[in-house]
C-alpha cells in the first residue's frame, strides 16, 4: 500500500502508509543526512503559497524545526527545517498530516462560553472574565490562597507557564499547581532530581550518531517519536550499525529492530519492571563491568546499591518477569561491554509500578559504566508532549522556576526578590501539589476555582468516570480554556476560547533541551486570545501589584515575557540568559545553557562529570525510592555529595493490583502513531483520523482463543472500576496482557460541538485505569491494573487497529478471510527531498561531516 513517484525531483510518498519516509543510512560518526518533508492541503501548490514562518511541531516531544505554510490568512501546510539539529528536515505522520488542519475546523471556539443552569452559553469576554475574577476574589475572601487549583498542560509555550507561574506562586500564593505532564513525564524529572540534583536532559540526539548500543526502556519511539525513530533506522541500516535492547511486553517495532539487529527484546510483565533492572544492575556488577575508578570518583551510593541488587539473580528476575533468564545475561553483557551506549526511557517506565526507582536505575547502569556526558554515552529520559519541559522549568507544575529548591530557603528568596514580593508569600512550607490530589481537594470543594487549561482530563486522567464528576459538580467552580469544547470544556463553568499553533508567538523546548521560537503566523478566529493574554487579563483584573505597588507582571508580549524568565535562570542549570528571539531566529533551535560560558548552547550535560548535587545548589535533597520519605537538608548535607552523583536503588515490590480469578488479565495502555494525547488536534485530520478512526484493545493469540474472540469482535474489557466495549485485534502483546490506546473519548469527528460517538463513553480507556501513584514522582499507574476480557458479538470485518506499527495483526494467528485486516494508508501525497543544505552543527565537533553521512 505504498506508493512512489518523483514530481519535480522531489519523492513523493503516503507517509501513513509509510511513517518513516525513504531510508538514508549512514555510517557511525557522521552527520545524519538531511531529507526535507513536505506536505500542503489538497489544491495548494508550493509557487502559491504565500509566506513560510518559522516554527516547530507541537505534535509529539522530539520538538522538530518546521516552517509554516500560509497563504490567504490560512495555515496550509508545513515544511521541516533543513538545518535544524533536531530533524534535518524530517517530519512525522502527526507533523505532516495534524500541524495545521485543526485551525480552520468548523468547531473552533470563537467566543467565551458561560453556565446558566445546564446549558453553556455564548458571551462576551467582559462577563466571562468578570464571572472568573468574581469567584476569585470571593474564595480568597473566605478561603484564601488554597481554594485556587491550577491545571495546566504540556503544550502552551514557556512565556504562558512563566507568567502563569508567577500569578500563581506570587499573585495568589497557592501551591496548587500541576500539569498534566504529571501523567505522562513527572517520572523522568524526578529521576533526574535523584540521581543528578536537577532535572535537566543528560543526553542529546547526536548521541545516536556515536553510540554502539541502544536501550529503550518502556518506549515505544516508532509511535511516540517517529522522527527520532527514523534517525535511529539510518544507523542500523548504516554501516557499523548499533545493536537494539527493547523492554517492552508488546512486540513493537523497536523489538523487531533489536532483532534483526543481534540485540535482545525483553518483555517483562506489566509491573515488574524494577526486577528487571535490579537484574541488569546485578550482572554489572558480578562480571566487573563497573569503571570502578570513575564510580569513586563521581557518584556516591555503590556499596548500598550492590547490596540492594544482590539477590537478583537472572534466574530471580525470570521467575518474577517471566523472560529468560539468558536473555537478561546477553542484554546485560551488550551494555557491559559496549563503548558507547545511549539509553531512552519513556511511559513503559513512568506510568508503571515503582516508576521513579526503574528509571533511576537506568541512570545507575550509565553511572557504574561512566557512560555519560561523552559522545554516544547518555541517557534521554524522553518527554510525552512538546513543551512539557517548559512546564517543568517555569514552575507551572508546582515545582519553582529556574529549578530551585522549594525547600531551600535563599532560592525561594531569589525568586521573591525578582517578583518584589514578599517571600513568605511564595509558598514553600510544603511540597507542591501534585495533580491526584489537586482533583482530590476539587473534589471536596477544597479548592473552589480550578482552572484548567489545553488539557482534557475528562479522557486522560485514571478513573475518568470520577474525574467527569468531580468537573461537573456544584462543588468546584471550573474554569477550562481550550480549541474547542471538549469532554472536559463540556462541564466547565467558563470556557475560554484560546488561540493556538500559530496564532501566536512564544518558545518551547523539546526532549533534549533544544529551545526553537514559534512565530505568529496568522490570526487566531473569531475573539480567542493567547493563553498569554488571557493569564495578562486576569492578573489586572485582580489587581496584583508587587511591594513597590506597580503591577506583579510587568510584561505585556511574549518577547518582554521571555526576557523575564531568561533573567531568574541565571545561574541556574537550566540557564537561558544568553538566549533572545533574535539569537533563536537562525537556522536551527538551540540547546540550554546558553550563556556566557557556553554561548552557542550545550549539546550535552555532564562531560566534566560534576552533578549539580551539592547542598546549596541542587534542585532537591531527595527521596526513599520505595517510600517516597524525604531526605532533610542535615542528612543530604550529611552526605556531602559535592557534585557528585548519587546511585540509588530500591528493591522490587508486587504491584498495587495483581491478577485473580475474576480479573485475571494484566490491563495496559498506551499510545499509536496516529494520534496526540485526546485527539483534540489529530482527530480533525481526515488522513489521521481514517488510519485509527476508534479504539481497540489487543490480546494475544493464545488470550483470545481461550475466550473464543476473533479478529475485530467486540468484547467488553472490565477491571474493578469500570468497563468499556471495544473491537479486539489479536496482536503482538504478551501473553496474560491487555493492551489499549487511551486518545478516544465521546467526541466524534464531524458531530457537533459537544456531540458523541455512538458508543459514547464505552471506549474510554481510562475507565479501567487505577488511582495510584508513584511515591517520588506522583505519576499515576496507568500501565497495571487487573481485568477480564469478554466476547460480546461479532464483528463485522478487522478490527479499527493500524496494522504499520505495534498494533499490527499476529503472525501466529489464524484469520478467517472475512476478518483479515486491512493495510493502513490514506495520506496525501507527501513530498521529501535531499537538499545541499547541510544540517547546522555547531556543538558536536565530534561528527564528521566531511561525507555528508552518505
Amino acid at each position: 500500500m505504498q506508493f512512489y513517484h518523483r514530481t519535480e525531483g522531489a519523492l513523493m510518498t503516503d507517509r501513513i502508509a509509510d511513517i518513516f519516509g525513504t531510508r538514508t543510512p549512514h555510517a557511525k560518526g557522521t552527520v545524519w543526512p538531511a531529507r526535507v518533508d513536505q506536505h500542503l492541503d489538497p489544491g495548494v501548490e508550493e509557487e502559491a503559497v504565500d509566506s513560510w514562518v518559522q516554527s516547530a511541531c507541537l505534535l509529539c516531544s522530539n520538538g522538530c524545526g518546521l516552517d509554516i505554510a500560509v497563504k490567504d490568512g490560512r495555515m496550509v501546510g508545513v515544511r521541516g527545517r533543513a538545518t535544524d539539529v533536531v530533524n534535518h528536515g524530517r517530519l512525522g505522520p502527526k507533523g505532516l498530516y495534524g500541524s495545521t488542519r485543526w485551525a480552520s475546523a468548523d468547531d473552533r471556539l470563537t467566543r467565551p462560553l458561560v453556565r446558566e443552569g445546564d446549558r453553556l452559553v455564548e458571551t462576551d469576554w467582559d462577563t466571562a472574565m468578570g464571572r472568573i475574577v468574581e469567584r476569585s476574589k470571593a474564595l480568597l475572601e473566605e478561603k484564601g490562597p488554597l481554594s485556587h487549583g491550577f491545571y495546566t498542560s504540556g503544550q502552551l509555550f514557556l512565556e504562558e507557564y512563566y507568567t502563569l507561574a508567577v500569578i500563581g506562586k506570587a499573585g495568589l500564593g497557592t501551591p496548587h499547581m500541576d500539569g498534566n505532564t504529571r501523567l505522562c513525564t513527572a517520572t523522568s524529572a524526578a529521576a533526574f532530581k535523584e540521581s543528578f540534583g536537577a532535572d535537566g536532559q543528560p543526553g542529546s540526539y547526536t548521541d545516536i550518531e556515536h553510540c554502539d548500543a541502544l536501550f529503550l526502556f518502556g518506549h515505544n519511539m516508532p509511535e511516540t517519536q517517529s522522527v527520532l525513530w527514523a534517525r535511529i533506522l539510518d544507523r542500523t541500516r548504516g554501516d557499523d550499525p548499533p545493536r537494539v535492547v527493547c523492554v517492552d511486553p508488546r512486540r513493537t517495532l523497536v523489538a523487531l529492530e533489536a532483532e534483526r539487529t543481534g540485540g535482545v527484546h525483553l518483555a517483562p510483565r506489566v509491573g515488574t519492571n524494577l526486577a528487571l533492572m535490579n537484574g541488569l544492575t546485578r550482572e554489572l556488577f558480578v562480571n566487573g563491568w563497573v569503571d570502578q575508578d570513575w564510580v569513586d570518583a563521581h557518584t556516591i551510593g555503590v556499596d548500598d546499591l550492590r547490596s540492594t541488587v544482590e539477590p537478583c539473580t537472572p534466574e530471580h528476575v525470570a521467575e518474577i518477569c517471566g523472560v529468560d533468564a539468558d536473555d537478561v545475561r546477553r542484554a546485560a553483557r551488550i551494555f557491559g561491554e559496549s563503548d558507547g551506549v545511549l539509553s531512552t526511557v519513556l511511559q513503559g517506565f513512568y506510568q508503571s509500578h515503582q516508576a521513579t526507582a526503574a528509571s533511576v536505575a537506568v541512570h545507575n547502569l550509565h553511572l557504574l559504566r561512566g557512560m555519560i556526558g561523552r559522545p554516544g554515552a547518555g541517557v534521554l529520559q524522553m518527554n510525552g508532549q512538546p513543551t512539557a519541559q517548559n512546564n517543568r522549568e517555569c514552575g507551572a507544575d508546582g515545582d519553582l522556576p529556574g529549578f530551585r529548591n522549594w525547600d531551600n530557603e535563599s532560592h525561594v528568596k531569589e525568586l521573591a526578590d525578582a517578583w518584589d514580593v514578599d517571600v513568605m508569600t511564595v509558598p514553600h512550607w510544603a511540597p507542591p501539589t501534585h495533580a491526584m490530589q489537586i482533583f482530590s481537594y476539587a473534589e471536596t470543594g477544597s479548592i473552589g476555582l480550578l482552572w484548567i487549561s489545553a488539557t482534557n482530563p475528562a479522557v486522560s486522567m485514571p478513573e475518568s468516570a470520577r474525574i467527569r464528576k468531580i468537573l461537573g459538580g456544584d462543588q468546584c467552580f471550573v474554569v477550562v480554556q481550550d480549541l474547542f469544547l471538549t469532554e472536559t470544556a463540556e462541564l466547565a463553568d467558563v470556557v475560554l476560547p484560546a488561540a493556538g499553533w500559530g496564532e501566536k508567538a512564544g518558545c518551547y523546548t523539546n526532549v533534549n533541551r533544544t529551545v526553537h521560537l514559534s512565530e505568529k503566523a496568522v490570526e487566531p478566529p473569531g475573539e480567542a486570545r493567547s493563553d498569554l493574554d488571557i493569564f495578562l487579563a486576569y492578573a489586572d483584573a485582580m489587581g496584583f501589584t508587587n511591594r513597590s505597588g506597580e503591577p506583579l507582571i510587568g510584561w505585556r508580549s511574549p518577547e518582554e515575557a521571555f526576557d523575564a524568565w531568561a533573567a531568574v535562570t541565571a545561574g541556574r542549570p537550566v540557564d537561558y540568559t544568553g538566549l533572545s528571539y533574535a539569537k533563536l531566529r537562525g537556522p536551527t533551535g538551540i540547546p540550554w545553557p546558553v550563556n556566557d560560558e557556553h554561548p552557542d548552547g550545550t549539546d550535552r550535560l555532564y562531560a566534566d562529570a560534576v552533578f549539580p548535587t551539592d547542598t546549596d545548589y541542587c534542585e532537591t535533597y531527595g527521596h526513599d525510592l520505595a517510600t517516597g520519605g524525604t531526605v532533610t537538608e542535615t542528612e543530604h548535607r550529611a552526605m556531602a555529595p559535592a557534585g557528585r552523583a548519587f546511585l540509588k536503588g530500591a528493591a522490587y515490590t508486587p504491584p498495587h493490583e495483581e491478577p485473580s480469578a475474576e480479573f485475571p488479565l494484566r490491563y495496559t495502555t498506551g499510545r499509536t502513531v496516529y494520534h496526540f494525547h485526546t485527539r483534540t488536534k489529530t482527530g480533525r485530520s481526515r488522513d489521521l483520523d481514517q488510519a485509527a478512526p476508534d479504539a481497540w484493545v489487543e490480546l494475544s493469540p493464545a488470550d483470545a482463543h481461550e475466550r473464543g474472540i476473533e479478529e475485530g469482535d467486540w468484547v467488553r474489557v472490565t477491571s474493578p472500576r469500570g468497563a468499556i466495549e471495544v473491537r479486539a485485534r489479536v496482536g503482538n502483546v504478551m501473553d496474560g496482557a491487555v493492551f489499549a490506546p487511551f486518545h478516544y473519548g465521546h467526541w466524534e469527528p464531524g458531530s457537533a460541538p459537544g456531540g458523541s460517538h455512538a458508543d459514547a463513553d464505552r471506549r474510554l480507556a481510562n475507565e479501567l485505569t487505577m488511582t495510584v501513584w508513584d511515591p517520588v514522582s506522583k505519576q499515576p499507574a496507568f500501565k497495571t491494573a487487573a481485568c477480564q476480557v469478554t466476547r460480546v458479538r461479532a464483528g463485522d470485518g478487522p478490527s479499527p487497529a493500524p496494522t504499520t506499527a505495534a498494533s499490527a495483526p499476529s503472525p501466529d494467528h489464524d484469520f478467517p478471510l472475512s476478518r483479515r485486516p486491512r493495510a493502513t494508508a490514506g495520506g496525501g501525497p507527501t513530498s521529501s527531498t535531499e537538499p545541499a543544505a547541510t544540517p547546522h552543527y555547531p556543538l558536536d565537533p565530534a561528527l564528521d561531516s566531511s561525507e555528508g553521512g552518505r
